[in-house]
């Protein structure tokens, strides 16, 4: 009696490739909390209240695009994401 292999072959293939993609995503996902957080100690630590300046009613929505591009342009250099990221990729 003969068994087919070839099938076992192609599944062997398979679980690298998604690895791959799946720490890929992973990575993207720890990139984006770690912006998150970033945005977050912006959004606390830049607040500008300067009394000589009048306010504008876009100021705060101006404020937090600045603080949203300035932490996606900052994120991943932090380390926060690479700890998370091999923390959750080792307890998988």
């Amino acid at each position: 009696m003969k068994i087919d292999n070839s099938l076992s072959l192609l599944s062997e293939k398979t679980p690298k490739i998604n690895k791959n993609l799946d720490d890929q995503k992973l990575k993207e996902q720890t990139d984006k909390f770690e912006a998150f957080f970033i945005k977050k100690v912006f959004d606390i630590s830049l607040k500008s209240e300067n009394k000589l300046f009048g306010k504008d009613v876009g100021d705060k929505i101006y404020q937090s695009m600045y603080n949203d591009a300035l932490s996606n342009a900052m994120s991943g250099s932090f380390g926060y994401s690479e700890l998370l990221f091999n923390y959750l990729k080792e307890n998988r």
